[in-house]
This record gives C-alpha cells, structure tokens and sequence, in this order.
C-alpha cells in the first residue's frame, strides 16, 4: 500500500477526530487507526508501574520493554492491547487522560511509535487519526485534515463521555485540562500539534459528526450521496 492513499486527520483532544475517523473509514471501506490509542496505553502502562510521566528516562524505558498493538475490532473500531491485555476501555479514564500528553512529548517515545503507526499505513490503506499524522506520520498523504472546535465545547463533549462511563467532571476543570494539553501538545519540541500546509482546516464547534464527515467527502471529491453514514457506523 501506498501513504499518499492513506488519509491523515489530525487536532486537538475533544474535537471529534476519533468518531469522524471511524466514520470516514467505514465509508471509504479502509481501515480506522486511532493513533493516540498507542500513546494512552502507554500512559497507562506508566500509571500502573507507579512512574513519574515527567521522568523522561523512566518514560521511554517502559515504551521500548512494553509491547503496546492495535487491532481492528468487529464494529469497524479499534481495541487496544498492552502486554496482551485488552486495555480498550481502561484508557479513556481520566487518569489516563492527565497523563498522555507528558509521556508524549519525548523525542525517543515518539520515534518509536511513529516507525509502528507508518508500518500499519503500509500494510492497508488507513484512516488515521492523532496529533502529527499530517505533518510527520503520513506526511506524504494527498488527504489530509485538520479538525477543532472550542475548548468548552471539546470540555463538553469529554463530558458527556464520561457520564456515559457514570462519572461526573466538573466541566469548568475539563475546560481547564483541556487548555492545558493543548499547550503541551502545541509547545512540544518534538511533533508540535499544528495543521499541516496542506491540510483541509474544519472547525467543527457547531457540526454534527456526518456533517464534517460530508465535508470531508466533499473534499475527497465523493459524493456524500454514496454512502450510509451514521454516528453508530
């Protein structure tokens, strides 16, 4: 396969990129890979060892010893696997969320995820999404997005995944976790959160997931008309 075939979507935490993703995949008839997946197994695996997510040593010491995949699952998703585990659920805790963006930012962490996200682009056509597809992990891809919306509307939508998990987050410390990874992720020395030069920038503050998906088709010059397409997907 090709990477200039693949389709790259990138932005920020909240801002609709796994759901839309899964949705483009799933009318293109091409495989969804949710790259931040990788790093949250990773964030959890520092959890469960006890570890700082600051220590930069200890941080890229587990993810070259920790064997992290992922797998397509029987809806069109993705389940995640740490050490054989299925991990799928247990990253979208919040604890996992306050640490992904530290483990993140490390030069050598990101090198290695990198080299097993752009072998599973080789192998099938993708649609992958993260924070650096566009500008390094597919950066030869022809297709490429870039998706934000508001920080209090991203604050709102983590919200009410939660609740669908029976947990309630004061939405104003959502807000405020959310501004603060975007810091990190945009600050980063290493693969700064950015729209690529050539990406198609969609704010999706006031659209509906098959909305922005219609746009992305749109741009891909396919006809929404063609495809069934739902949030359920």
């Amino acid at each position: 396969m090709s990477l200039e075939h693949s389709i790259a979507i990138d932005g920020p935490a909240g801002a609709g990129k796994s759901t839309v993703a899964r949705m483009l995949a799933h009318a293109l008839g091409y495989r969804y890979v949710s790259t931040g997946d990788l790093y949250r197994a990773l964030a959890l695996e520092v959890i469960r060892r006890g570890l700082d997510p600051y220590d930069e040593a200890a941080v890229v010491d587990v993810a070259k010893s920790v064997c992290i995949r992922v797998e397509r699952s029987e809806c069109g998703g993705q389940r995640t696997i740490l050490n054989n585990e299925d991990v799928t659920e247990e990253i979208r805790s919040a604890e996992v969320d306050s640490v992904v963006s530290p483990v993140s930012v490390y030069s050598q962490v990101r090198k290695h995820m990198v080299e097993a996200q752009r072998a599973i682009a080789y192998d099938a056509d993708v649609v992958m999404d993260g924070r650096d597809i566009g500008t390094v992990v597919l950066a030869e891809s022809a297709h490429k997005f870039y998706l934000t919306a508001s920080a209090e509307e991203r604050a709102r939508r983590r919200q009410l995944d939660y609740a669908r998990q029976g947990r309630h987050v004061d939405l104003a410390d959502l807000v405020e976790e959310i501004e603060k990874r975007d810091t990190i992720d945009s600050t980063r020395q290493i693969s700064p959160l950015r729209p690529a030069p050539d990406a198609v920038v969609i704010d999706c503050t006031t659209l509906s997931p098959d909305e922005v998906v219609d746009t992305m088709l749109a741009a891909l010059r396919r006809p929404a008309s063609c495809f069934t397409l739902s949030q359920n997907s």
